[in-house]
Formats: C-alpha cells, structure tokens, sequence
C-alpha cells in the first residue's frame, strides 16, 4: 500500500464506498454541487462488491450551500483556537 499523500491547501480527498455504483454517483453529485471537483475515479469495493469512489474537492471554490457552512465554521474554527 502507497502511503497517502496530503491535497494541496484548500482541497480534499474525498472517498465513497457504497453497495452500488449509483449510489455512489449520487454522494458525489452533490459533491459537486457545493464544490468544484475532479472527475471521479471508480474501483470496486471488495470481494462482497460494492463501489469505491474516490474525487478531489476544491473548497476554496465552493458553491451554496457549502459556502456559508464553510463561513460559519471557519469562525467557529477561530472561536476554539483563542480559548
């Protein structure tokens, strides 16, 4: 196994695992309704079946809703770091 490499400042690795390809297509959908993202890539899950999913999400270029959740928690980040 390759050891994991960090995304670059502002994105995420983001991994799906699901008992079919469609619902995994949907989690990632809406992904990509709040985040520009890459193009997803698919392998299968495991010997019981399944999907993995696995896409790289820009959170510096977020849409709404994530927009105002990323806002709202980035100040709730800062609130616990001057306690």
């Amino acid at each position: 196994m390759q050891p994991m490499q960090t995304p670059s400042d502002g994105h995420a690795d983001v991994r799906i695992a699901a008992a079919s390809p469609e619902v995994a297509r949907r989690v990632a959908e809406v992904l990509r309704r709040c985040f520009a993202a890459t193009e997803q890539r698919s392998y299968p899950a495991g010997d019981e079946g399944g999907t993995r999913l696995q896409l790289t999400v820009d959170t510096t270029r977020a849409a709404e809703p994530a927009r105002s959740w990323l806002e709202s928690s980035h100040s709730t980040e800062e609130g616990h770091r001057r306690k």
